[in-house]
């Protein structure tokens, strides 16, 4: 007698962590750049170096990368300048249950960057990290399927529906592209500030690869040459597609797929006439890809029998099947007033938004989204000694992620992004900001069941044989079927229909069923 076993590919989350770290220091100014007389610009981006794990703990060594733009005070004129800088940190994180060699992600969020003028040649940077760590681990569960015997044997088998985990890894995906300035634009000399993000990124499982496509923004300051030295600032938009090969998937598998842009690059090269006019970008998104297939399976879930004692060795073990796949958008709406001593508005430059999910919880049929949309919002104003103007806001938002049938044991990965940001000055001190936000999450759920491990073969026990009737009338009990009553007497279910004349195993409460133990 041999079990016919089928291993399935399931991941868990072994263990979690998260910390907060604060970092602050003061950064000179350059010697080769000019002294500053008012920040206008900053961002932050965190890189994460190494990932050491011992028991229990998690070392994670990285660095905030910060740019700032500001303004010069040059006599005559006021300039624009831009620098950037780094602050790199240590920080060891309790992290119970996990063990050397497991493979710990880290993800991070920049909670809050102030970036301030100590004097005109030196900077104050404080900063609050958020870094959440995660380990999954994957597992073969080996579940018996069939049976091979030669002796006479009852079994029955159930059908399960789960999402077995089919390609678990990260890869990388690396966006080159290239953008000219119109003509009407002066030559670049000096690129002062980038912005350059990737959005609306979409991911589609393919036969052996996962397509990739987006587009990305990008919005650029420059200083001009020649005499002028004008600052000029262009903005566009650039589709982007591609494919990342991934062997043993197929089209129709569901995916979920993370990304992150690690790395980037922004040069300035000559166009045809050898006259700088082209910024090139090379961007790094790293990705998580993990991609799930849905299959239906019949495993054993009972076994006796009928000439020698039979019973199944049950482990427990942890499955999960695809509850439902959610997407929704909601609409965001509101207007910014400038602060009394900000210039007024004269041209909006450029907008760029962050979407930061604060929490989020199961509720009745859905998931309870609470965030923060971090605005920034660059300016030319009529002022002549401010010429450009800032606006940083938080706009808090909530909305319901439609999940039908969601539980408290059910898991999902939350996808959440912003698209559609448009800004406008409806007054030289009011800002109208509207956007779109977009929610995504596929929900699985989480079933425990008893598969049959192992089966034991035993002489059967005469004693309690003997005391079972030849021939008897088995009155069938609430929730009972031919393969209960089977069972208790060692009788096989062909010999159970034969003798009462049925097709199935249903049976009724109250039913009359005839046994005849042994006929042949």
């Amino acid at each position: 007698m041999e079990l016919i076993k089928k291993n399935i590919h399931m991941d868990r989350l072994k263990c979690k962590a998260s910390t907060q770290i604060t970092l602050e220091d003061d950064i000179n100014i350059s010697d080769s750049r000019p002294d500053a007389a008012m920040l206008i610009l900053n961002r932050g981006n965190v890189g994460i170096d190494e990932v050491k794990v011992t028991t229990d703990s998690v070392t994670v060594k990285g660095k905030l990368d910060f740019s700032v733009a500001y303004t010069t005070d040059g006599g005559e004129r006021i300039d624009l300048n831009g620098m950037e800088g780094q602050i790199s940190f240590t920080e060891q994180i309790n992290m119970e249950g996990v063990e050397n060699g497991d493979n710990v992600q880290v993800k991070w969020e920049v909670e809050d960057l102030t970036i301030s003028l100590i004097n005109s040649r030196k900077l104050s940077v404080q900063s609050i990290i958020s870094l959440y760590l995660s380990c999954e681990v994957l597992s073969d569960e080996e579940t018996a399927v069939d049976l091979y015997h030669d002796e006479p044997i009852e079994y029955r088998k159930k059908t399960l529906d789960i999402a077995a985990i089919t390609v678990k890894k990260k890869d990388i995906f690396r966006i080159k592209e290239e953008v000219e300035i119109p003509g009407s634009f002066p030559n670049i000399d000096v690129l002062i500030w980038e912005d350059v993000r990737p959005q609306e990124v979409e991911f589609k499982v393919l036969d052996d690869k996962i397509s990739i496509q987006g587009e990305v923004k990008a919005f650029f300051m420059y200083r001009s040459d020649g005499e002028d030295k004008e600052i000029c600032h262009h903005e566009t938009v650039l589709p982007f597609s591609g494919v990342v090969e991934c062997t043993d998937i197929d089209e129709g598998m569901i995916p979920e797929i993370s990304w992150l842009v690690t790395e980037k690059e922004t040069e300035i090269r000559p166009d045809f006439d050898g006259e700088d006019r082209i910024v090139t970008f090379d961007l790094m998104m790293e990705l998580d890809i993990c991609v799930y297939k849905e299959e239906r399976i019949d495993i054993l879930s009972d076994v006796y029998g009928v000439n020698k004692e039979v019973t199944a060795v049950e482990k427990d073990a942890l499955f999960r099947r695809l509850k439902c796949r959610s997407g929704g958008k909601s609409k965001m709406g509101e207007h910014l007033a400038l602060a009394e001593n900000q210039a007024p508005v004269k041209k909006i430059l450029h907008s760029n938004g962050t979407l930061q999910v604060v929490s989020h919880d199961i509720v009745e049929d859905g998931i309870y989204i609470d965030g923060i949309v971090n605005l920034q919002v660059l300016y030319e104003s009529n002022d002549e000694n401010a010429p450009y103007g800032v606006v940083n806001s938080m706009i808090p938002f909530n909305y319901t992620l439609s999940a039908e049938g969601i539980n408290v044991d059910c898991v999902y990965r939350l996808q959440a992004d912003m698209e559609q940001l448009a800004v406008s000055a409806i007054e030289p001190l009011e800002l109208d900001v509207k956007a779109v936000l977009y929610f995504r999450s596929n929900v699985y759920e989480q079933m425990y069941e008893k598969i049959i491990d192992d089966i034991n073969v035993a002489e059967p026990d005469l004693d309690k044989l003997g005391d079972l009737p030849g021939i008897a009338v088995y009155i069938a009990g609430p929730g009972e079927s031919l393969w209960d009553i089977g069972k208790r007497y060692y009788i096989p279910i062909a010999q159970l229909k034969e003798a009462n004349d049925k097709t199935d195993d249903d049976v009724k409460a109250g039913d009359k069923i005839l046994i005849v133990k042994n006929a042949q």
